[in-house]
């Protein structure tokens, strides 16, 4: 059993993350103050403060690090670019330079947003990226900032979906609080993605781990999809009615910043280095559903202290 020190633990991958591998593995988690009762270990800090790092890593002792703290909302990152870059570029280089010089494995938490979507094939991790926005760019450069400082470390380019503390940080959370308010809601028909159900992530996360890769890694579903086929899955699933979800372009979107057609990203890889593919999207439905049904969402808030928590953009 490793004790593995979280980052922005009361994030969407966070959270999901303890709650999945805490009963294989020993779970810390740091959070700035939000996460209460969690059956967990718990470290406060605020990464932002000098020496934060420094003092997590002596404080916790972990055998691994995952490094999920970030600037996570697309729109934000438009209007606060210092705060993103400290946050997805700077942090990720001190727990990168720090784990290196301690020996410990580090998993950082990059993004498919990274590319421009102008490609027609899916991306691979030889493929050049080209950022559209802060927030990929500052991912980006957080992405070659922490292979300088710490080769050995690993990179993973993700995106997921799950439930949250807030119920609003994620693309199903979006769909789904829609769908049972029978609030009418548009779906992008142009931006295709690879969904993978956050607790598969974990568990991917941490067998790239226990095999000891290295370097740059794609981490996402087997399945490539439009947002729009995606609400629609989610509400035959749950029994909505998927009218409810109109077909729309992201060009007639009023998002702020500028987001990718394209981020469907090859696994090929992964697959290869692991020796298993990623369970497909259906399953990882099936247990979104199965989670609904057992109450799991209301467990996993009532770990958190304080609401208004600000999520990112479900349609991003």
């Amino acid at each position: 059993m490793a004790r593995i020190l979280v980052t922005g633990a009361s994030g969407l991958l966070g959270i999901n993350f303890a709650q999945e591998i805490m009963t294989s593995h020993e779970i810390v988690a740091l959070d700035r103050g939000k996460l209460v009762n969690a059956p967990f270990r718990v470290l406060k800090s605020d990464l932002l403060t000098p020496g934060a790092v420094d003092s997590a890593l002596d404080s916790a002792q972990p055998d691994w690090v995952v490094n999920c703290a970030a600037l996570a909302d697309i729109d934000t990152c438009e209007d606060y670019p210092d705060l993103a870059r400290r946050l997805n570029t700077e942090l990720p280089a001190q727990f990168a330079k720090a784990c290196k010089s301690r020996g410990i494995p580090l998993v950082h938490i990059s993004t498919d947003a990274v590319f421009d979507g102008r490609a027609v094939a899916f991306y691979t991790e030889e493929a050049d990226p080209n950022p559209l926005s802060v927030y990929a760019r500052t991912k980006l450069e957080g992405e070659q900032a922490v292979l300088a400082e710490n080769p050995d470390a690993i990179v993973a380019r993700v995106n997921f979906y799950g439930w949250s503390l807030s119920g609003r940080r994620s693309l199903a959370e979006f769909f789904f609080n829609n769908l049972s308010g029978r609030k009418s809601m548009t779906g992008f028909t142009d931006v295709r993605f690879c969904p993978m159900l956050v607790n598969d992530t974990a568990r991917m996360l941490v067998r790239m781990l226990e095999k000891g890769l290295r370097g740059l890694y794609h981490v996402v579903g087997p399945q490539a999809m439009s947002k729009y086929h995606f609400g629609v899955e989610i509400a035959r699933k749950f029994g909505f009615k998927e009218n409810e979800i109109a077909p729309k372009s992201i060009n007639t979107s009023s998002l702020i910043a500028k987001r990718s057609n394209n981020l469907c990203l090859s696994i090929n890889k992964l697959c290869t280095d692991l020796d298993e593919i990623p369970p497909d999207f259906s399953t990882g439905l099936d247990k979104l559903y199965a989670q609904f049904r057992q109450g799991y969402p209301q467990k996993i808030r009532s770990y958190q202290q304080v609401e208004g928590e600000t999520g990112i953009q479900a349609n991003r």
